[in-house]
């Protein structure tokens, strides 16, 4: 279950997958199945191929659910 309180996330900031999930009050798993299914985009870092998210689409998809 997402939290009910509104991330407090800069706009254009870029976050990582533990980050996201902290602002979000959800589990990485569910990250990675919202992910897959396609209700949240991520980017990746080109030096690490690590996920990131923008605060933007994180903002996006929190409301989205709400």
């Amino acid at each position: 279950m997402v939290t009910a309180i509104e991330p407090q996330v800069a706009p254009t900031g870029r976050y990582s997958v533990g980050e996201t999930c902290k602002h979000l009050g959800i589990h990485r798993n569910t990250l990675r199945k919202y992910t897959d299914e396609g209700h949240i985009k991520c980017g990746f870092r080109r030096e690490t191929a690590r996920k990131i998210y923008t605060g933007q689409e994180i903002l996006r998809f929190w409301k989205s659910l709400m």
